[in-house]
C-alpha cells in the first residue's frame, strides 16, 4: 500500500481528503485537520463557496467536474491515506425537480469517489449518515428521499468493504449546531427571531431534538478516523453521534427565553406536523466508542445567543 504521508517543514503528516468541505461541519472539520497537522485536500463544485482566511488558505482545493474521470484524477492525485465523506444536498421535503440532484450528489458522487479509492488503493474512509434513516427508530425506515439516498449509499460503501477490502466508519449525525452555520436551520431562526422579535408560526412543539454542537461533531470524526487507522475497526461500523441531551422543541424555546432574558413571539400550533415528522430521535444505533460530547446544551445556546454572536 501506498504511503499517505507528506513530508515537509514540520515532518510527515497524514494526508486527507474532505467533501463537503465547503459546508458547516465539513469546514469546522476541515479546519481542524489543518491545526492538528494534517495535509488536508478537499473536493468542491465549480459553484462552491470556499471559505476564506486562515487556516483555510492551508487547504488544497480540488474542482469536480462531476465526472467519473475526474473523481478518478483527485483521488489519484491526493493519494489519501484518510477520506472524510460529509457532502450532500439536504431537502426536507422534495419535489420533483429535486429527484436528479438528490441522486447526483448524495449517490452518483459518493459511488464514485469510493470506486476512485479501489482504483487508486485509498482503503480508509469515515461517511456520514443521518439519524433520519430510523424513522420511528427501525432499523431502516427513510424519514424522506434525502435519508433513503444516504441509506442506498451506504448500501454501496457495504459493496465496497466487501468486494474491495475498503474499511469504514458510518457516523449518523442529528441535529447540528455552533458558530458560522449558513444553513438557515432552526436556530438560526429562532436567534433571527430573537434579535428581531418577529412572530414565528410554529407546530405545537412537542417533537424531541437531539442538538449536538459542532465541535463535538468534529471531534468524532477524529476518534472515528483514529479507530480506523489504529486497526479497531474491521470492514463496516455504522455510529450515532447524540448529543444525549433530548429537548422538546417547547422547552428549547423556554431556554433560549431563560438564557436571554427575551420573551419570544411563538403561535404554538400554526402549523401542522410533517407527514413524517421525528417526534423522538432513533436511540437504538450505538453510540461512538471512546467518544462523548463535551459541549452541554445550556452552554451552547449561551454562546449561540450571546450579543457577539
Amino acid at each position: 500500500m501506498l504511503d499517505r504521508t507528506v513530508t515537509g517543514r514540520h515532518g510527515a503528516r497524514e494526508v486527507a481528503l474532505v467533501t463537503g468541505a465547503s459546508g458547516f461541519v465539513g469546514s469546522h472539520l476541515a479546519a481542524r485537520l489543518v491545526q492538528d497537522g494534517w495535509a488536508v485536500h478537499a473536493i468542491l463544485r465549480s459553484t462552491s463557496r470556499v471559505p476564506c482566511g486562515p487556516p483555510f488558505d492551508r487547504v488544497t482545493y480540488h474542482v469536480h467536474d462531476g465526472t467519473t474521470e475526474a473523481m478518478n484524477r483527485i483521488v489519484a492525485k491526493v493519494e489519501p491515506g484518510m477520506v472524510f465523506h460529509l457532502a450532500s444536498l439536504f431537502i426536507t421535503e422534495h419535489s420533483s425537480e429535486h429527484v436528479s440532484p438528490l441522486i447526483q450528489a448524495n449517490i452518483l458522487f459518493g459511488t464514485q469517489l469510493l470506486d476512485a479509492m479501489r482504483q487508486t488503493g485509498c482503503r480508509y474512509i469515515v461517511n456520514t449518515g443521518t439519524s433520519w434513516q430510523h424513522f420511528n427508530d427501525r432499523e431502516y425506515s427513510a424519514v424522506n428521499l434525502y435519508a433513503a439516498t444516504k441509506q442506498a449509499l451506504e448500501a454501496i460503501l457495504c459493496y465496497y468493504v466487501e468486494a474491495e477490502k475498503i474499511t469504514a466508519v458510518t457516523l449518523e449525525l442529528f441535529d447540528t449546531y455552533g458558530p458560522r452555520d449558513p444553513r438557515g436551520k432552526l436556530l438560526s431562526q429562532l436567534k433571527d427571531a430573537c434579535k428581531s422579535g418577529v412572530q414565528l408560526q410554529m407546530s405545537p412543539g412537542n417533537q424531541l431534538i437531539d442538538l449536538v454542537h459542532v465541535d463535538d461533531v468534529v471531534s468524532a470524526y477524529l476518534v472515528a478516523a483514529r479507530r480506523i487507522m489504529n486497526r479497531e475497526c474491521s470492514g463496516f461500523e455504522r455510529f450515532s453521534i447524540s448529543s444525549g441531551e433530548r429537548i422538546t422543541l417547547r422547552a428549547l424555546i423556554s431556554l433560549i427565553e431563560e438564557t436571554t432574558g427575551k420573551r419570544m413571539l411563538i403561535t404554538w400550533g400554526a402549523r401542522s406536523y410533517r407527514a413524517r415528522e421525528v417526534m423522538e430521535p432513533a436511540k437504538s444505533i450505538p453510540i461512538l466508542p471512546d467518544w462523548m460530547p463535551r459541549v452541554c446544551l445550556r452552554e451552547g445556546i449561551a454562546v449561540e445567543f450571546s450579543k457577539k454572536s
